[in-house]
């Protein structure tokens, strides 16, 4: 039984993953249907934390829309995602950036990684 789950999950997976981390400002390109039309919608903003494994792997992105906080999780194999597209790279130290809900404005920045 766990073998044919396992193979199900392989099929599933996306060959090309884009690379980036907790912290990195991405653009998440999402496939929205509207009625019998599909389009592309762009959401821009911070990843604030990346969880799971396989192909239920999932990653949340926060942006201030209006002075109002948005979140969205997106899950990383999903082919509603049809790319992602990392801006800057961020400096953290940790894994989940959940104090970053709690700041508005300059504060909620996060440095950028400069190599």
């Amino acid at each position: 039984m766990n073998e044919i789950i396992r193979e199900i999950e392989q099929a599933q997976l996306k060959e090309s993953v884009p690379e980036f981390a907790v912290g990195d400002t991405v653009k998440v390109y999402g496939r929205i249907k509207e009625g019998n039309r599909e389009r592309v919608q762009i959401f821009e903003g911070t990843v604030i934390k990346k969880q799971g494994g396989s192909n239920r792997a999932t990653f949340t992105v926060r942006k201030l829309s209006n002075g109002v906080g948005v979140e969205k999780t997106w899950p990383m194999h999903s082919p509603n995602v049809e790319k992602v597209e990392v801006i800057r790279r961020g400096k953290v130290r940790r894994a989940k950036l959940f104090y970053l809900r709690d700041r508005i404005g300059k504060r909620a920045k996060v440095k950028e990684l400069v190599k």
